[in-house]
């Protein structure tokens, strides 16, 4: 309440952020009973403050009287949802809004249509995070024509919202015409990855992405392919995330032409992709090559399928990640391997990675003096070594 008093005595304020506040819920009232109208708060972030159904009221009132309101973050408040309708009302007059976070609110498949209604009011939104919303399945098959209206929008997160066959078809035929989109993240969604190639092979209509995250969409081989061959196009893509897809696995040339021409790629991560040796030797290659000189985070974890002969491959071409800090390469929590020749030229890289800062080796038997030995590099190079 001592909050909420101070606000009437600074009406000029234009970021309040109550975040990691559990008490908030229930006593919202509290503080936006002391609002001004026409207060000239542009951001306003409330994430996991333990919002439900009897702050409805309160929010819905302070966000009427934030006309000027650019950034709204309700994320982790998982009975936004109940609440959203009331809300929408509100948030017409928010024609500033830029960005947009509802990551798990507990949104249903009818509040992603009826919150899809007002997406005209807010020309401006670059931002829209709607992730973790198991129940919103379904409710993308009419919301996806309606992103249209976001001429600007850079960001879309829609990861983990349980999306329907109908819905990806949807976002099929409007992926294209976000042609400012920088961010796409549609993971953990089984529906993209049994859908036909088509939204994957669109991509190539988006010149601006920079990352893509399609991790754990359970790719097939021909969704995976489409996906390759677009990502070619992609000449500014600095993050792509494919674990968790077993399709890659033994296929990883076919994004050789990516490796090529995205130079800029900063992070790549593989982990349980059933990487066979041939894929270790694509990155080998491309890396002697110097098409990975931009790379920082490499995560080829969990890849238990790749042999000593694979893992010789790759360390002896590590060198040739020069900007690299990040290396995983730990292997699944319930396996257990001893380090093959290889470790001599993992060893060698170590010296050589000025900038390797965090190298994850769990799982991997150390004898010990291997262990002494990486205890020592850790010390003098002030490298992070995560190891069993």
């Amino acid at each position: 309440s001592i909050t909420g008093e101070a606000l009437e005595y600074i009406p000029h304020l234009e970021a309040l952020d109550l975040s990691w506040n559990s008490d908030i819920g229930g006593n919202l009232s509290k503080v936006t009973q002391h609002i001004p109208v026409q207060f000239e708060l542009k951001v306003l972030n409330l994430t996991e403050c333990g919002l439900g159904e009897t702050d409805g009221e309160a929010l819905a009132t302070a966000i009427g009287k934030m006309p000027h309101l650019e950034a709204l973050d309700l994320s982790l408040n998982k009975y936004i949802g109940s609440i959203m309708n009331s809300l929408v009302v509100e948030l017409k007059s928010c024609s500033s809004l830029r960005v947009l976070n509802l990551h798990a609110t507990g949104l249903h498949q009818d509040n992603i249509q009826y919150l899809s209604a007002i997406f005209h009011y807010w020309p401006n939104l670059r931002v829209l995070d709607l992730s973790s919303n198991k129940e919103a399945g379904g409710g993308f098959r009419e919301a996806a024509a309606r992103l249209t209206a976001f001429k600007h929008l850079e960001r879309l997160d829609i990861h983990q919202c349980c999306l329907s066959q109908d819905d990806v078809n949807a976002l099929t035929q409007v992926i294209p015409l976000l042609s400012n989109l920088e961010v796409l993240d549609i993971s953990s969604n089984k529906a993209v990855g049994v859908s036909p190639e088509y939204l994957f092979s669109r991509l190539r209509f988006l010149p601006r992405l920079k990352s893509v995250l399609v991790n754990n969409c359970s790719l097939k081989e021909e969704s995976f392919a489409a996906l390759a061959e677009a990502s070619h196009y992609l000449l500014d893509l600095r993050v792509l995330d494919l674990s968790w897809n077993k399709c890659v696995g033994g296929k990883l040339k076919l994004l050789l032409d990516t490796l090529k021409t995205a130079t800029a790629l900063q992070s790549m991560v593989l982990s349980s992709c059933n990487l066979v040796t041939q894929d270790l030797a694509v990155l080998a290659s491309a890396a002697q090559a110097g098409h990975l000189d931009s790379l920082q985070q490499l995560d080829i974890a969990y890849n238990d399928t790749v042999v000593d002969e694979g893992w010789m491959l790759f360390f002896e071409s590590a060198h040739a990640l020069k900007n690299i800090t990040e290396l995983d390469v730990s292997l699944r929590p319930s396996s257990n391997r001893s380090c093959g020749p290889w470790f001599i030229h993992l060893l060698s890289i170590l010296v050589k990675l000025p900038g390797l800062r965090e190298l994850g080796m769990q799982r991997w038997l150390l004898t010990a003096a291997e262990k002494q030995q990486l205890s020592y590099i850790m010390t003098e190079k002030n490298i992070s070594i995560l190891f069993d």
